[in-house]
Formats: structure tokens, C-alpha cells, sequence
């Protein structure tokens, strides 16, 4: 394929057309990411300031977990009806909205809305960039799309940086707020007047109903409860890390977090070569367990050398997770198009909406060490599933991409 250019049926994206929108589609996965470090940076003080016990502190973040589920199984067929840039600048406009509402919200009560608007905005955006990259990149999705989420590492040592230095300076929560709306309002203006293609699946003539029937396959129904775990894995103790390591080894766990970050940015850069040479499955099968030993020892983290060194473990083992299962999405049902790699993110986003509070209340009831420790029977059983995946694959052939033929113009 020509590197050069896309082809969409039609319609020709230059390759610096399909680099704006790469950068646009980063700079809003960093918004969404920066969103995520942030909160985790000021879990307590929310929880001080609307006097609310963990649990609840638990259940508020989770809304936002809610809100992007809820946005991404809209925005995935949305794609298809609206196109992508319209969904982008929709996205924009709720960050904007949910992040003011979150700074000037009287209540507890407004504040889980504020949060629940924040994760509408999240999830448009994870509905719009996966399909985009996808089908702009349609020759090297897996590669693609991890580069692309490197960035939601960037955006979390961006805005975990940022929070801690303003904790230094003694600036308050609704500073660190406010920075979020800086990234917000860049993707927007880059979003304007720019050529968005069809989607994929648009693109190649499957019908909605074909599209549909893709969810209904056994191997995606798999994949689907793998997401739960994945995301459970990565995201739930990611974002309790502040107030967990803080507990239990006296660290900042937001520098934790910054740099666990820091170990996903560099690593998803490498992708590629990585899932060309072992498969995307036998990629995500190396994570899990890595991430099984590194959460697990990082619940018995006493100091902060413990807490890094596990932290390494941990990071490296989730690093891939999120990407990988999308790609793996993309490549071997591509008639599904936007909706199925929606319906992944959404279930990633709800398994963490209910982990959330669950470790809540494991912390308030048992310990917080106990959160980390209860959670790392997750990836246990992920290395179970991927482990037999993998064999499958193996005793097919090996794992291949599925390829669509593209007959559709662009928007």
C-alpha cells in the first residue's frame, strides 16, 4: 500500500492529512488521559471536600467510567450515521463542559454529573480515534493504534506532573482542574474544516446487519470478557494508586502512576515489531502475566523502592492491554466496524465503574493493600484465556489479519 496516501474508495487522504488527524486524535487522547491522572491526584481532596468516605469517593469516579461506556456504544454507530469529525467537536465541547461543571459544583451530587459529562466527552473521543486510526491506518492497525495510545501514557505523566507541581506550589484542585481544558480546546480547533474518512466498515459496503451479526461470534464474546479484566487490571488500581501507595508505602503515588506512565509511552512505541514477531495474542498472553506479578507485588509495596520496582513489573505487563485488545478487535472483525470496537471500550468502561467502589470498599473494610491484592485475580485468569487463544491460533496457522475491501468515498 502506498505509504504516501490512503486510499478511500474515492477520495485520496494525503499522508499530511492523515498525520493532522493522527496528531488531532492524540492531543484528544491526552485530554481524556489528563482527565484520568488528574482525578487520581485529587481523589482525597474530593473526598475531604465533599466529606464523602471511599466508597463514595469510589463510586463518584466510577461516573466517569459510566458516562464514556454509555458515549462509546453511542458514538461507535454514531460514526458510521454523523461521521467523526462531527463526534470529535461534540466531544470537545462536553470536556469543556464537564471540567467547568466540575470546578464550580456545589454538591456531591453535581459532582457526580460533572464526572458522568467529563466520561460522555471520554468516550467520544475513544469512539471516534480507534475507528479513525483504523481506517486511516488500515494497513498497520495494531502498530497504529498502540502509538496512538502511547499517548494516553503521555497525557497521564502530563497531567500527573502537573498536579504534582501544583501541589508543591499549594494550588488547589480546581487549578489542576483547569488545565485540562488546554488539550481540550487544541483537538477541537485542530478537528475544524478537516477531511475525516469513512469509516472501514462504510467504507467497504458491509451492511449494518453484517455488522451486528460480528458481535454475535463466539471469539468476540470472548474478547469481550477479556476486556472486563483487562481493563479492570489497568485501570481500577491505576487510579487508587495515589492513595494506596500513599497508605501502604508512604510514597506519592502519583509519581508512581507518572512513571509507570512513562514505561507504557516508550513501549507502545514498539509494538509493531513486538506483535509482528510473537502475534498480538501471544503479546497480550506475556502482559498478563507480568501484570498478575507486578499488581500482586506491588500490594505488598512497604517503601519506595519496593513501590517502583513493582511498579516496573506492573507497567510493563499492562502496558499493552487497552491497545492490543483493540487492535486484535479491528483486525479480526473488521465488518464490525466502529460498533464492536464501541461495545469493547464501553465494556472496558463499565468493569471499571463497578471496580472501582468494590476496591473502595475493600479499602474502608479490609486494607488498602488488600484493594491491589484482591484485583490481581484478573490477569491470573487472563493468562488462562490468552494462553488457550494463542494455542488456537497456532493450530490454525498462526494469527492473520482479516482484510476488507474499500469502496466508499470519504466525508
Amino acid at each position: 500500500m502506498n505509504t504516501q496516501a490512503v486510499k478511500q474508495g474515492n477520495g485520496i487522504l494525503s499522508a499530511g492529512k492523515r498525520r493532522r488527524l493522527f496528531i488531532a486524535s492524540c492531543f484528544a487522547l491526552v485530554t481524556t488521559a489528563m482527565v484520568f491522572s488528574i482525578r487520581a491526584a485529587i481523589l482525597d481532596d474530593l473526598g475531604a471536600y465533599f466529606h464523602v468516605n471511599k466508597e463514595l469517593v469510589g463510586i463518584f469516579a466510577g461516573k466517569a467510567f459510566l458516562g464514556f461506556a454509555a458515549a462509546i456504544v453511542i458514538g461507535g454507530p454514531l460514526c458510521d450515521a454523523l461521521g467523526m469529525r462531527s463526534l470529535l467537536s461534540i466531544a470537545c465541547l462536553l470536556h469543556i463542559a464537564g471540567v467547568s461543571l466540575t470546578i464550580f459544583a456545589p454538591s456531591y451530587s453535581v459532582l457526580k454529573l460533572a464526572t458522568f459529562i467529563v466520561g460522555l466527552g471520554n468516550g467520544l473521543v475513544e469512539g471516534v480515534i480507534n475507528p479513525l486510526i483504523a481506517t486511516v491506518y488500515a494497513e498497520e492497525k495494531t502498530h497504529k493504534l498502540n502509538m496512538l495510545h502511547a499517548w494516553w501514557p503521555g497525557g497521564l505523566i502530563i497531567g500527573g506532573l502537573a498536579a504534582y507541581a501544583l501541589t508543591a506550589l499549594n494550588i488547589g484542585w480546581k487549578i489542576k482542574m483547569g488545565i485540562i481544558l488546554i488539550p481540550a480546546v487544541v483537538y477541537g480547533v485542530m478537528a475544524l474544516g478537516q477531511k475525516f474518512p469513512a469509516t472501514e466498515r462504510v467504507a467497504s459496503g458491509v451492511s449494518a446487519a453484517e455488522m451486528f451479526r460480528e458481535g454475535l461470534r463466539p471469539m468476540f464474546l470472548l474478547l469481550a470478557f477479556c476486556m472486563v479484566l483487562t481493563a479492570t487490571t489497568e485501570l481500577a488500581p491505576n487510579q487508587w494508586m495515589e492513595s494506596v501507595l500513599w497508605n501502604i508505602a508512604h510514597t506519592p503515588g502519583i509519581l508512581v502512576l507518572v512513571y509507570i506512565s512513562g514505561l507504557m509511552f516508550v513501549l507502545r512505541f514498539f509494538a509493531g515489531p513486538i506483535a509482528h514477531k510473537v502475534s498480538p495474542v501471544g503479546l497480550i498472553l506475556g502482559c498478563a502475566a507480568l501484570a498478575s506479578a507486578g499488581l500482586f507485588a506491588l500490594s505488598y509495596a512497604h517503601n519506595a523502592l519496593t513501590a517502583f520496582a513493582a511498579a516496573t513489573v506492573f507497567g510493563i505487563g499492562v502496558c499493552y492491554f487497552w491497545p492490543t485488545m483493540l487492535g486484535i478487535t479491528s483486525e479480526q472483525f473488521p465488518k464490525g466496524g466502529a460498533l464492536l470496537l464501541g461495545v469493547m471500550g464501553a465494556i472496558g468502561n463499565v468493569a471499571v465503574d463497578q471496580a472501582l467502589p468494590l476496591m473502595g470498599r475493600i479499602y474502608d473494610e479490609r486494607g488498602a493493600a488488600q484493594a491491589f491484592r484482591y484485583t490481581t485475580i484478573a490477569p491470573i485468569v487472563l493468562v488462562g484465556i490468552f494462553g488457550g487463544m494463542f494455542l488456537y491460533y497456532q493450530a490454525r496457522g498462526g494469527y492473520r489479519a482479516v482484510e476488507l475491501k474499500q469502496t466508499a468515498p470519504a466525508e
